[in-house]
Parts: structure tokens; C-alpha cells; sequence
């Protein structure tokens, strides 16, 4: 190592920013943020190859496109 490396952000610092994100997209449209969750945890879903979606709540899964609904909407 050089010690010309980037430092690394910890996990932590990550979410924090990541939660900072979403905030400020959630001022804008709500509808975008979900959308935007939605997206990003298909894609977790697809790099976990498909475990994800049993640790998730049916709503999100829907959402997300993972799963479809167990009943029609009242």
C-alpha cells in the first residue's frame, strides 16, 4: 500500500448518507423515494440471488416487483 488510497467511508457513515438521501428525496415526492426503495432492493434482491425477498415484508416485496399480492386491494 501506498498510502495514496481514498479513506473509506465505515458502514455507518454509508447509511447515514444513504438516510440523508432519501430524506431530502422524501421532501420532494414520496411516491419517487418509494419507487427509488423499490429499485434499489430489487437489485439487492437480484446480487443476493433471490434471498432477500424471504427476510422482506409482503407490501415490499409487491413494491419492489418481487412478489405479487396474496389478495386484491379493498
Amino acid at each position: 500500500m501506498t498510502g495514496a488510497e481514498p479513506a473509506r467511508a465505515t458502514s455507518s457513515e454509508d447509511a447515514a448518507e444513504l438516510v440523508a438521501q432519501l430524506r431530502e428525496l422524501a421532501g420532494a415526492d414520496p411516491a419517487d423515494v418509494r419507487q427509488v426503495v423499490a429499485e434499489v432492493l430489487a437489485a439487492l434482491d437480484r446480487a443476493a440471488g433471490g434471498a432477500l425477498r424471504d427476510h422482506l415484508p409482503e407490501a415490499i416485496r409487491v413494491d419492489a416487483g418481487l412478489d405479487e399480492p396474496t389478495s386484491a386491494p379493498l
